[in-house]
């Protein structure tokens, strides 16, 4: 009698069978020794273990984290030379890329309760309160610059006069979504959500707005901060690996008083340096009054004074000495030595701050947005605090604030009757017609055009 094959089935101690769960494969399909084709054997014939797959040692996962690194570095550097070439309009948009990239990392790494999970409405208020607010800073940013425009457009001119309001009730609308989407058994979470995403709007879309508005101000204020941020950064971490000795801050024990003096020193060197280069073109000097100017067009305006070179005389140097007291100088480079050292003594600790709130959560990126460079968010952490110290320090002591087209266009359009601003053209083409800019005729045809009315 033929036994049957114990792989066929087997007994339970209970009593029933089953068949054993194991692949079908036929019998041809083994070799004369019950091994599969392909597997490797020993000499004596019997089955050799698999050979076990080597893993990557430190080394060689830096190696690989490094290339990755250097090839996406490049990548971002030459992409961010084409955009400036291509013009304003790109930057402004990349800037606004990255805000929202930043803007999701920040809003991700919050811990979301299991059970908190089904709510429908949290992630969709997440992205209203984003769009509300790029509305109201973007939407002032645009009527500051262009008012000349918007406001003699008719169809503009509401959105423009009422800007402010209308985003005010939109942010209102979001607020009572918000308070009638509660839910018993969620308010803790709800209301986590709420504050962390304002603290996220703030950090991040407040500042970057900023950002945008240097970019309007000239191309130099976009360059340079960012630029001096990566020369700080690189410098830190060269001077920190060569001299460093000093702990420097307890929540980044890698960061050194050495590497961070260093930094400072050679900062400063590159920003007078790189402005001595852009100061040269008014591509990258004068304000934005064409957003569809590029390198190749460039811009015109007459130049901030802080760009005109003066003589500066060294006080109290004894004469004789081998070197001139006298020397010629833009004022701007004063004001890049203070931008420096922001750059090197302030921005950091907006990385240093991001890095706190990498530890709370215990994660080691905001996110894997840029290959070998982790999250948008652990490149941006310095650059948004820095986009706005320049701002800051642009408006209140290289800005040049007088009366422009756009204002007192808007002071016509808004503050003044139809008759009135009638009245007002007919003054100035009265003005041009005596300077022989325009013809008598047109002030003829606005005087009897003033009467009819």
């Amino acid at each position: 009698m033929t036994r049957p094959r114990k792989d066929v089935k087997f007994q339970h101690r209970s009593g029933s069978t089953a068949r054993a769960r194991r692949p079908s494969t036929s019998i041809s399909e083994f070799s004369e020794n019950g091994s599969e084709p392909g597997s490797p054997t020993t000499k004596n014939g019997s089955i050799a273990p698999p050979a076990p797959v080597p893993a990557q040692n430190e080394y060689q996962k830096k190696k690989a984290n490094f290339i990755t690194r250097t090839i996406w570095s490049m990548v971002m550097l030459l992409g961010f030379f084409w955009v400036l070439g291509a013009g304003h309009i790109y930057i402004i948009i990349i800037v606004t890329a990255v805000q929202v990239i930043s803007f999701k990392e920040v809003i991700a790494i919050a811990n979301v309760p299991s059970k908190a999970r089904s709510l429908r409405f949290t992630k969709s208020l997440n992205w209203y309160f984003l769009g509300t607010a790029m509305y109201f800073l973007y939407g002032e940013s645009v009527i500051y610059y262009f008012k000349h425009i918007l406001l003699v457009d008719r169809i503009l001119l509401p959105l423009a006069t009422h800007h402010r309001f209308i985003s005010f009730m939109m942010y209102i609308i979001g607020f009572v979504f918000f308070v009638y989407s509660l839910q018993k058994g969620h308010y803790k979470f709800q209301f986590t959500q709420f504050a962390w995403t304002h603290m996220a709007l703030f950090l991040i879309v407040g500042q970057a707005h900023f950002v945008i508005n240097n970019i309007f101000e000239g191309f130099i204020w976009f360059i340079l901060p960012v630029s001096m941020v990566i020369t700080n950064d690189i410098w830190a971490y060269l001077c920190g690996i060569t001299f460093g000795r000093t702990p420097l801050i307890q929540i980044s024990p890698k960061k050194t008083w050495e590497g961070f003096l260093g930094a400072w020193f050679f900062t400063i060197i590159w920003g007078i340096g790189l402005t001595h280069f852009l100061a040269q073109y008014k591509y990258f000097i004068c304000p934005v009054n064409d957003l569809g100017a590029n390198i190749w067009s460039g811009l015109e305006c007459k130049p901030n004074p802080v760009f005109v070179a003066r003589d500066y005389t060294i006080p109290f140097l004894p004469a004789g000495l081998p070197f001139p007291r006298t020397f010629n100088i833009m004022p701007v480079q004063f004001h890049i030595f203070i931008l420096a050292t922001f750059a090197s003594l302030v921005a950091p600790f907006g990385g240093f701050f991001a890095s706190g709130l990498k530890r709370t959560f215990k994660i080691k990126d905001f996110g894997d947005s840029i290959p070998g460079h982790g999250g948008m968010t652990d490149r941006m952490d310095c650059q948004f605090i820095m986009g706005s110290i320049s701002f800051f320090y642009y408006s209140s002591f290289i800005a040049i604030y007088h009366t422009s087209v756009g204002g007192v266009i808007e002071a016509a359009v808004t503050g003044l009757t139809p008759e009135e601003q009638m009245e007002v053209v007919k003054i100035l083409a009265k003005n041009l017609v005596n300077q022989d800019i325009i013809s008598p005729k047109i002030l003829e045809y606005l005087s009897a055009q003033l009467h009819r009315r």
